[in-house]
């Protein structure tokens, strides 16, 4: 039998709390174009109510709170984990699912959750940057399909701009001022040009 191929790795990112067992955030993943009646189908969501994934996810911290590893086969899906602070990330993929390239993702979930928030990976930090950590995630997968996991890449292209050093009290923004700007324009590049 030959394994379904498809760029649909990702069944779920997963964000949970294991002290009171709450949901920081979730995001299942299920293929645009799934045939009908397809639950093995690959990229189908397996846990289409909200139920049901609440079960999963009990049952999920349940058994990685005793287990010390990264990697388990829970409910024939397999799951790759990272305990950082007092959060748990998980990411789940199909049981065929290949585990490292499932273990990058966690890698690189963690590493640019750390860059974006200067290694304050807490509950309370993520819940205040929540729009942060939503972004990063899509950053790193996309509807089941995993795009970027260099963390560097992620954080650059989720963070903030820095809006304290920008000093705008000193620019002029008239008509004279752009024409000033122009003039000295112009000169640099009247320059540059007879020295090349």
């Amino acid at each position: 039998m030959t394994p379904n191929m498809s760029l649909f790795s990702v069944h779920a990112i997963l964000l949970l709390s294991p002290d009171d067992r709450s949901r920081i955030l979730t995001k299942y993943y299920s293929a645009p174009h799934v045939p009908p009646n397809t639950a093995d189908h690959p990229g189908s969501n397996p846990y289409p109510t909200v139920k049901e994934q609440k079960a999963f996810e009990k049952g999920l911290l349940e058994k990685t709170n005793k287990s010390g590893g990264d990697i388990i086969l829970y409910d024939g899906r397999v799951v790759v984990y990272k305990m950082e602070g007092d959060v748990m990330m998980y990411v789940v993929g199909g049981g065929e699912e290949n585990e490292i390239l499932l273990f990058g993702v966690v890698l690189a979930l963690r590493d640019s959750l750390a860059i974006l928030l200067k290694n304050a990976t807490d509950k309370r930090t993520l819940i205040e940057n929540y729009d942060l950590i939503s972004l990063a995630i899509d950053e790193i997968c996309d509807d089941g399909i995993i795009l970027e996991v260099d963390p560097v890449v992620v954080a650059s292209r989720v963070s903030r701009p820095p809006a304290q050093d920008v000093q705008l009290k000193g620019v002029d923004f008239s008509e004279q001022g752009v024409m000033n700007l122009l003039e000295i324009g112009k000169t640099k590049l009247a320059e540059r040009m007879r020295q090349l």
